[in-house]
Formats: structure tokens, sequence, C-alpha cells
């Protein structure tokens, strides 16, 4: 075997390795891809179904959300007062805090003070009390399987103090609004009152 003969050899058998390499690179680049739409599919799926992704717009939640940050809501059953929800009305989402659940009677006295079943609510996250807009009469009693919501920034908010919203029907709840992942500076669970 000559040395031409080797070379031709060697030549082939790097050939064929560049080949083997090139299937090799296009199999993992196939998985990969593969993998990489399954996870965005499943990723899709959790936030439609499981925990939607919605970006605040407004400022009726002041100071406890801002317009613009971005925020993760979870299916939740077991709605209390203090949890902050996001609901359809119309064809908008809106997100509001449970103030009372169904059955319990609400009243809020002319300097905004919030009564639930004549006790006196807690609310340290609201930073000017006040009536506001309100064309309901109270003391008003929450229908069944429905919750009396209430912006956190009063004065601008339209909640269920006004006959235009009114109580939230469960079936127009999305879910419980639990985490702020924008802006990263504010990340965390979004308090309850």
């Amino acid at each position: 075997m000559g040395v031409e003969e080797k070379s031709l050899d060697e030549l082939v058998r790097g050939e064929l390795q560049k080949e083997k390499d090139k299937r090799s690179r296009r199999r993992v680049l196939g998985i990969t891809a593969g993998a990489l739409v399954v996870v965005i599919a499943v990723v899709v799926l959790i936030a439609v179904f499981v925990c939607p992704v919605l970006q605040i717009s407004g400022d009726s939640m002041e100071d406890t959300l801002s317009d613009g940050d971005i925020v993760v809501a979870i299916n939740s059953k077991n709605l209390k007062a203090g949890d902050v929800i996001a609901f359809y009305y119309g064809n908008e989402i809106l997100l509001k805090r449970v103030i009372a659940t169904p059955g319990q009677w609400v009243d809020i006295d002319e300097e905004g003070n919030v009564y639930v079943d004549e006790q006196p609510v807690e609310e340290p996250y609201v930073s000017e009390r006040m009536r506001g807009e309100c064309d309901i009469e109270l003391p008003y009693q929450v229908p069944e399987e429905k919750f009396f919501v209430l912006g956190d920034h009063r004065s601008v908010s339209v909640d269920s103090r006004s006959r235009a919203i009114g109580c939230i029907e469960k079936k127009m709840i999305i879910g419980k609004v639990v985490f702020r992942v924008w802006p990263l500076s504010d990340m965390g669970f979004v308090n309850e009152s």
C-alpha cells in the first residue's frame, strides 16, 4: 500500500466522518427544535388556562398595582375578602379587590370607611379613603354567586359601588392575581389585605 492509497483511504474516512457529524448535528437540532415547540405549547396552554398573564391598564388599583405592571393570575375556587381578582367585564378584563362574598352586607360611610356585616374592614392598601361614585343603596347585600369588589384607588375606580359594573358573578372571574412579574424592581407576590 502506497502513500497515495493511504491518503485516499484517510480522505474517504474523513469525509464519511464529516457526513456522520452532519447527520448527528441535524438530529440533535431536530430533537431540540421539537422539544422547544412542546415547551412553548405547554407554556401557552398554562398561560391561557391555568395562570393567565395580564398587563395592568389604568390606575384603579394604585398603590397595589400600577399602569403597565404585568401580573399572573391563578384559577381559584376559594376567593375571600382581600383577594385581588381579574374578571371579564364586556370585552375588557378588570382587576379589583374582593370586599365581600355572597350573602354578606356591605356599607360605606360618607368618609369612605367600609363595613362588612357591620364590622369595619381594615384596608392598609387604600391610601385615600372616600365613598366615591356610589349609585347603589347602602347597606347592600351581596347576591348569591357574586362578589362585591372595589378598586384600591377609590376616587377613580368604577366598581361594585356603581350599577354599571355591580357585583361580579363567579363565572366571569378569570382568577386571583397572585404575582407581579414586571417591573422587575417590584417583582413579587401581590399582597392580600
